[in-house]
């Protein structure tokens, strides 16, 4: 019987690669290598290794062969072909039957010219295979929704268990291959779409998988109630967490490999209503650029700042909510100081990054660790540098002021507004007037603004009422031109891509520490800042929007939340 429909040319999946020039010959070699030890197929293998993006591969196969591209939308809402073909032949050789009819069989197909596959979906169904090639993670995910029905359930009134056999059935669902493959599949997308956290959020019927891109929550897809239990227990494995603790939230690292690249990944869970939450926050190390220019700091701003951190004592603060881009400001600052010359020392809650050549510490409470505790050890220990994660209460402040008049440089962050409002804030802590204007050298405030794709952002000039209205100062006869999004490929239809800083630089001058003797109110602290220079970080970012780099409603967004 013949296998295909329409016989393609008689060849590998790795040679039209080499061929087509997507790739070398020596990394399908690596690759060959890999599948034969580990037993998996050679198309999921050159994208995990990284050799090859799933869409290069799938579009320059496709055209090889002259194949049809099957895309989610060609799924079937219902398994096709369940009785014929197990679930575990369908997902072990990516092969998603898509339909049937009397004269042939369609599949998807993540390898097109695997011909054992091909001739055992032949032989089962009686009829000519016509494939279409599908990416692997596209060909997963839908095997793991139509085949989750199947998963059993304990039926209602049955026996109960013990905890101990909840935990191990736990186990054993969350090793097979279907949750494995879908927990891969989201990180792995969720990382080639740049998110910077994945939240898995149970409902009632449902759990639901969002994206954070960019600083903003995305929906990403909703699955199956019934594998909410497994895919945290997979992912409390993969962090070493207690899998039986459900009552409590628990916290963890997470190191995996995306298309070859080690990336590192924080992990949360927390118990609410319907079960338990799970966030990832992707720290990925390739992707973090340790670069003023790149974090969207400009020349005038380093003139400033850079004399300010070489300094070789006082304290360096920086100030922003949650997410504000905080502690890589302060990784770039040691990423700028001589590390072969300075002793430097960090204590985080959590340790973010790894930093050569600079002696990290992570906080642990239950054992006594804390801040204020690590700073005083490191006193002992000759620093030159010390950064402190954040400086949360008095104890802490007046050992970091206490260091700092001993010959110490201390970067740390607060979590105030702006960089005026620091200064009331160590004040309301208990942190004498005289000692913050001996000890602080400055205070930087920022927000993260998302910056516009440069290939569809889209000019226009607003009206001067509306300028106005934004307290934007403006002549009636000035031209003033702003950016908005559009959309494109490129930006996945939002119309923008990454995120930038807008940042305030407040310097302790003479006539600020005049102001923090006396107990001066913030606001009157920034304005005597910014009449001697100081730009704000609402200007800062106003001519940023000028620039096209982002758009003045992410400006007030950020810097106008009251």
């Amino acid at each position: 019987m013949n296998v295909f429909a329409a016989t393609p040319d008689a060849t590998s999946v790795g040679k039209i690669l080499v061929r087509a020039g997507r790739l070398s010959p020596e990394a399908l070699s690596r690759a060959e290598r890999s599948a034969l030890e580990s037993g998996e197929p050679l198309v999921p293998v050159l994208t995990r290794l990284g050799l090859i993006g799933e869409r290069d591969l799938v579009e320059t196969v496709a055209q090889a062969l002259g194949l049809a591209i099957a895309g989610p939308g060609d799924f079937p809402s219902q398994p096709v072909l369940t009785e014929r073909l197990s679930q575990r032949f369908q997902a072990h050789f990516r092969v998603l039957p898509l339909a049937e009819s009397e004269q042939d069989v369609v599949v998807a197909m993540a390898d097109p010219l695997d011909a054992y596959a091909l001739e055992a979906v032949a032989f089962a169904t009686g009829r000519p295979v016509i494939p279409r090639i599908a990416s692997s993670s596209d060909i997963e995910d839908a095997l793991e929704r139509l085949n989750a029905s199947a998963v059993p359930v304990a039926a209602a009134g049955g026996a109960e268990t013990s905890a101990q056999d909840d935990v191990e059935r736990l186990r054993d669902l969350s090793s097979d291959a279907p949750i494995i493959r879908l927990v891969n599949s989201v990180i792995a997308r969720a990382v080639e779409a740049r998110a910077s956290d994945i939240h898995f959020e149970p409902a009632e019927r449902s759990l639901r998988v969002r994206f954070r891109i960019d600083g903003v929550l995305q929906d990403n897809e909703i699955l199956p109630e019934r594998v909410s239990s497994r895919l945290t227990s997979r992912i409390k494995i993969m962090a070493k967490l207690n899998i039986a603790e459900r009552r409590l939230a628990q916290d963890g690292r997470i190191r995996f490999a995306v298309r070859g690249q080690e990336i590192d990944f924080r992990v949360s869970t927390m118990p609410t209503l319907h079960g338990e939450s799970v966030v990832l926050r992707i720290l990925d190390r390739g992707s973090l650029k340790l670069d003023f220019e790149a974090l969207g700091f400009d020349n005038a701003m380093l003139e400033t700042f850079l004399p300010l951190l070489k300094r070789p004592h006082g304290i360096l603060l920086v100030t922003g909510p949650t997410g504000s881009g905080k502690t890589t400001t302060l990784y770039t600052s040691l990423n700028a100081l001589d590390r072969h010359e300075l002793k430097i020392l960090t204590i985080e809650d959590p340790i973010e990054y790894q930093l050569e050549g600079i002696n990290q510490t992570q906080v642990k409470p239950q054992i006594g660790l804390t801040f204020a505790s690590a700073l005083r050890a490191f006193l002992r220990q000759d620093p030159d540098v010390i950064m402190v994660g954040e400086i949360r209460d008095l104890e802490t402040a007046e050992i970091a002021v206490q260091a700092s008049l001993t010959g110490h440089m201390i970067l740390s962050t607060l979590h105030t507004n702006d960089a005026a409002s620091a200064v009331t804030r160590l004040l309301d802590m208990g942190v004498e007037n005289y000692l913050i204007t001996s000890t602080v050298n400055a205070v930087m405030g920022q927000r993260l603004v998302r910056t516009l794709c440069p290939r569809c952002r889209e000019p226009y000039e607003p009206t001067t009422d509306l300028l106005r209205g934004y307290g934007v100062s403006v002549a009636d006869d000035e031209t003033f031109r702003l950016y908005q999004p559009a959309g494109c490929s490129a930006c996945r239809g939002t119309g923008f891509q990454g995120r930038t800083t807008i940042v305030e630089l407040l310097p302790m001058t003479d006539r600020i520490r005049e102001l923090v003797l006396r107990r001066a109110e913030a606001l009157e602290i920034q304005r005597a800042a910014v009449s001697e220079g100081m730009r704000t970080m609402f200007a800062d970012g106003l001519s940023k929007a000028k620039a096209g780099i982002t758009t003045l409603d992410e400006v007030i967004r950020v810097t106008r939340e009251g």
